[in-house]
């Protein structure tokens, strides 16, 4: 769906890696296509962990991409992504990319820190950084999600992050929401009354609401122009 942050970020001639990997990426997938990941018991970390970075990505050969817009099934057997049942939250608003636990995360563009919090749910967020950009007189957040509780530790609101200056590193379960090590990346136009927090995963119902208001946020890592 296109928004006029949609327009700007296609404008932009470039941005600031996100995660800086010698690995090449690969596209994976999380929907209900992948009948070996249907298969694998999604309940317990370690298992989910091995799935990931020893098959899906080769022994770590790669590091993974993905998710935006994705109907997801990992979601189905967390309480946080079901309360309601009759209206489940399972499609993915921004992109993943699963890589070690301790990889650095840097800011893509110039940003100051809007808020930040431990989502201490499991399957949620943990350490969460968000950050206001400013670009073209148009006022904009990217949030990163599932990081280390070291990111967050002496950080303070209004903080100035410069492009490529680092921000935090990603973090390992359980603190990270008990998650496969991965960054949440998403770009929000709009961030309401939320702070240190935002909706990732959205139901069916209201993916259109959402993604008009989280356009892909390939549009900044460009991973795979």
């Amino acid at each position: 769906m296109t928004t006029q942050l949609t327009d700007l970020l296609k404008k932009n001639p470039e941005f600031s890696p996100v995660i800086i990997s010698d690995r090449p990426h690969k596209q994976l997938d999380f929907s209900g296509t992948n009948h070996k990941l249907m298969k694998t018991d999604l309940s317990d970390t370690a298992v989910f962990t091995k799935y990931v970075f020893e098959e899906m990505l080769s022994s770590s050969t790669f590091n993974g991409i993905g998710g935006y817009d994705e109907h997801r099934v990992i979601y189905r057997k967390l309480k946080h992504f079901v309360q309601e049942e009759e209206n489940p939250r399972c499609i993915h608003l921004g992109v993943d990319i699963w890589a070690p636990a301790g990889e650095p995360v840097y800011a893509p563009l110039k940003g100051k820190v809007h808020s930040f919090a431990f989502n201490n749910n499991m399957g949620d967020y943990g350490p969460t950084i968000i950050l206001e950009h400013e670009l073209d007189g148009a006022t904009f957040y990217t949030l990163y999600g599932h990081l280390s509780m070291s990111s967050i530790t002496g950080l303070h609101e209004n903080k100035t992050f410069m492009a490529g200056e680092k921000i935090g590193e990603i973090g390992n379960y359980p603190i990270n929401g008990d998650w496969p090590p991965h960054l949440h990346f998403q770009v929000i136009e709009d961030m309401g009354n939320y702070k240190g927090d935002f909706p990732g995963v959205c139901s069916i119902r209201d993916r259109s609401f959402y993604l008009s208001s989280c356009p892909d946020p390939n549009l900044i890592l460009r991973i795979g122009y």
